[in-house]
């Protein structure tokens, strides 16, 4: 593709617990919040018995919670990605956003029904995340990691889009992305 008047298109499933980026995003999304609790309850406990039963329900959780995304997603992340003249796009696959949007409706209704807003907005926000585009001018950040395959494209705070690649399209990618965001951008390898 020498010019990007075509759209650069690619689906891709990812090993949502063998794959290095998702792995470190779920650390800080869940292991840092757990750990901190876990570490609280062991701290202020002073050798009660409870600990035990606090620190297994949080194990349980995380257990049901791998559980859950084994039976719904069978460990994977089922996505496809579009790279055009104006920028990236990147949609969850039809059959996992389905999927996404009953267990986000459930989470906004189970939230609202039991007074807790916080868990309805996750909710919300989660299926705001389906599909999100990117343009050109909008990405401020660039991260190449050609041993995953992978290319992170950071847009403010909130803007993010990881693009999982496969080995035989990553090279195209990656010089495309140079290409588009070479005179904006600072360019980060890891």
């Amino acid at each position: 593709m020498s010019s990007m008047q075509d759209v650069l298109q690619w689906e891709i499933k990812v090993s949502i617990f063998k794959n290095s980026v998702i792995l470190k995003q779920l650390g800080l999304a869940i292991g840092i919040p757990f750990g901190l609790i876990a570490l609280i309850i062991a701290l202020s406990s002073k050798g009660s018995r409870d600990t035990i039963y606090a620190l297994g329900l949080i194990a349980l959780l995380l257990i049901l919670t791998w559980l859950l995304i084994m039976l719904v997603y069978r460990g994977k992340y089922e996505v496809e990605f579009a790279l055009d003249n104006n920028g990236v796009l990147c949609r969850t696959k039809a059959r996992q956003a389905k999927r996404n949007r009953v267990i986000n409706s459930l989470t906004v209704i189970l939230g609202l029904l039991t007074g807790k807003p916080t868990v309805a907005g996750a909710g919300l926000l989660a299926q705001s995340r389906q599909e999100v585009f990117i343009r050109w001018s909008q990405v401020t950040k660039v991260k190449y990691k050609p041993q995953s395959h992978t290319v992170l494209l950071r847009s403010g705070w909130t803007g993010n889009i990881v693009l999982f690649c496969t080995p035989d399209n990553y090279i195209l990618v990656e010089r495309l992305i140079r290409q588009k965001t070479a005179q904006t951008v600072p360019v980060s390898h890891q």
